[in-house]
């Protein structure tokens, strides 16, 4: 499920937009009331959209807005009582997505999530077209050989990035240590399944946001590996 954050230091704004969110399907949310308490959860977690306070009680939030695009790319959603067009293009120039003025109807504000989800889906089958493949903060070029991560390029040797995309190009298939050897180094497997463990283990390294707990590259114990795209990062 696409993972929210609301960042707001009004309670009732983030119970009330909860609310309708969970009402719309929307169930993986997360809340913050501090510029400090939203780096920590941006941190630790990861994503698919955030809905921005402007006027929180230790930070600008536009101020906040660039903090996290050291981080994340995700769409940002301010949300604000000022209502000049020079805060608006503020928030826009810096990396805002969108922009909401206090006092709102709810309702706006579960239709622009909803807009963003959209392009983003759209977006990403197109991508798909071109060989680019998109989870998390993680985007896989095969056209370009390239493998990013919040929009920087990682080093990635040549079996790993193979490994990855062969993984990338057959979701939700579980193949053994074996046959991903086979398939990816082009050699009948002879016990070397533990070149595959080693190979796998520098991936998860480079793409999992949570080494402990694994949520792309998944290990089914007992029978190998399979890669598992979040919902709507890839369609």
């Amino acid at each position: 499920m696409q993972r929210i954050l609301l960042v707001d230091d009004e309670l009732g704004i983030i119970k009330m937009l909860k609310t309708i969110l969970h009402k719309e399907g929307y169930t993986n949310i997360d809340s913050a009331s501090t510029g400090k308490e939203t780096m920590t959860k941006i941190m630790k977690n990861t994503y698919d959209l955030i809905v921005l306070d402007v006027m929180l009680p230790d930070i600008d939030g536009f101020k906040l807005c660039q903090k996290i695009r050291q981080h994340t790319f995700v769409p940002i959603l301010f949300l604000t009582a000022r209502t000049g067009d020079l805060d608006k293009l503020t928030g826009l120039g810096i990396g805002g997505d969108d922009y909401i003025t206090k006092p709102f109807n709810p309702l706006e504000v579960v239709a622009r999530i909803n807009v963003q989800f959209r392009r983003m889906k759209q977006y990403r089958q197109n991508s798909m077209k071109q060989g680019i493949y998109h989870f998390g903060t993680v985007t896989v070029n095969k056209k370009e050989a390239k493998l990013l991560v919040d929009n920087r390029e990682i080093s990635c040797p040549a079996k790993e990035f193979e490994l990855l995309l062969f993984l990338v190009e057959h979701p939700n298939q579980v193949f053994t240590a074996g046959q991903l050897y086979e398939n990816v180094w082009g050699y009948e497997s002879m016990g070397d399944e533990q070149t595959v463990k080693v190979h796998i283990n520098r991936l998860r390294k480079k793409v999992e946001p949570d080494l402990k707990n694994p949520s792309y590259i998944i290990n089914i114990r007992g029978i190998g590996y399979k890669f598992s795209f979040p919902e709507g990062g890839q369609i």
